[in-house]
């Protein structure tokens, strides 16, 4: 692999941990901003949301500009926005900082695809765009419980600082090793956008990506509070806890994507009734500290695990009912997920200010699963009888 795909990789990796280190730091910056969980939880909504209306627009806006400008300038906004969040004197400019960071991440992630797959010959372009997101692999393993540990040792800023730093590194590698004759992909319209929300097959989807990926952000926005309110565990061991809830999200994406192969509804069918059934578990396991850790393992490995398969099911309907925009439904697909976290973070907000507590968020986020489940089972039967349509008489 070329060494340039690295600048990409560091870049990916940076990215990862600003969008999910937030969740450790919740309590953390709730008391230093004199805010309530709830409240804090919208930062991670409001990044989401960022990402999820930021990235279609501003990559159609941008598609005539070079590649590697662009990228330095992504990479500029990031930077900017993360030293600001570590700036921010108030709950709302951090709030901002946060969004100016989410419009980078949007765009890097869908430039920095087809840039990956430009650095190698074709028969490797699969494999150097795995490289560049396994950046974001990585981030939840190491970054994330890092950058929480930072965080509750030096203070939330400092883990924003170490981040920008980050974002200077990927910066300064990408404007010395990237090639200046990138090609330019085909700019994406806001109109081909538009004409892919008009399929009712693809929206619903979208709509099994969003619930059944967020529904775990019910509860994992507020994960840092419930192990220190309700299991009992320690300020410290929390990073340590989020090592193990990330290796199990690497393992089970890994997994997934060989189970969702063949046939990826049946095993999203299996995944969300998985998923579903150890979210309403975790609502009883979470006072006992060694039945919650056996729980996260659990809920780690279905999180992510249902992703390889979302991705591929958007591929193969996006083909069928709109095979002129097959990447768009794909980026789509990935704003789906975004709104997932975002919608997630937004409602498990709600049920902590709510009488159903801090308790409760795993059950809730359970709900949005099955929904997401009984979707996927019309979806299924809506592809079926396609297939019956077809067959000659």
């Amino acid at each position: 692999m070329p060494i340039a795909l690295f600048a990409l990789t560091i870049a990916a990796y940076a990215i990862g941990t600003t969008e999910f280190v937030i969740v450790g730091l919740l309590p953390t910056v709730a008391s230093d901003l004199h805010i309530s969980l709830p409240l804090a939880g919208l930062i991670v909504s409001v990044y989401a949301l960022g990402v999820t209306f930021g990235a279609p627009v501003l990559t159609a806006l941008t598609g005539r500009i070079e590649r590697k400008p662009l990228l330095l300038g992504l990479m500029a906004l990031f930077i900017i926005g993360n030293a600001a969040a570590a700036l921010s004197p108030s709950y709302e400019l951090l709030l901002v900082a946060r969004v100016l960071s989410a419009f980078a991440h949007g765009v890097f992630f869908s430039v920095g695809s087809t840039i990956a797959a430009d650095l190698v010959p074709e028969d490797r372009r699969a494999s150097a765009i795995a490289m560049m997101f396994m950046g974001l692999t990585v981030a939840i393993v190491t970054g994330v419980p890092l950058g929480t540990y930072i965080g509750q040792t030096f203070g939330w800023r400092a883990t924003f600082w170490a981040v920008t730093a980050l974002g200077a590194i990927a910066f300064i590698g990408i404007a010395a090793l990237l090639p200046n004759t990138l090609s330019k992909a085909a700019a994406t319209r806001l109109i081909d956008q538009v004409r892919v929300l008009g399929s009712g097959r693809l929206l619903i989807v979208f709509a099994m990506t969003a619930l059944g990926y967020g529904g775990t952000f019910v509860a994992f926005t507020f994960l840092a509070p419930i192990l220190q309110e309700i299991t009992g565990f320690s300020e410290g061991s929390v990073s340590l806890i989020l090592v193990l809830y990330g290796i199990a999200i690497a393992i089970g994406n890994v997994i997934g994507g060989k189970i969702a192969n063949r046939d990826p509804v049946k095993a999203l069918i299996g995944l969300f009734l998985a998923q579903a059934a150890v979210l309403v578990l975790f609502t009883f396991t979470a006072p006992s500290p060694v039945l919650t850790l056996v729980t996260l393992a659990a809920l780690g490995f279905l999180s992510f695990a249902n992703v390889p398969g979302l991705q591929l099911y958007v591929v193969q309907l996006a083909k069928q009912y709109r095979p002129g925009a097959v990447d768009v439904a794909s980026a789509l697909n990935i704003a789906a997920f975004n709104l997932g976290i975002a919608v997630g973070a937004w409602l498990g907000g709600l049920v902590v200010s709510s009488p159903l507590g801090l308790g409760s968020t795993p059950f809730v986020g359970a709900m949005l699963v099955a929904v997401a489940l009984v979707l996927t089972l019309w979806s299924g039967a809506l592809d079926r009888r396609a297939v019956l349509v077809e067959q000659p008489a």
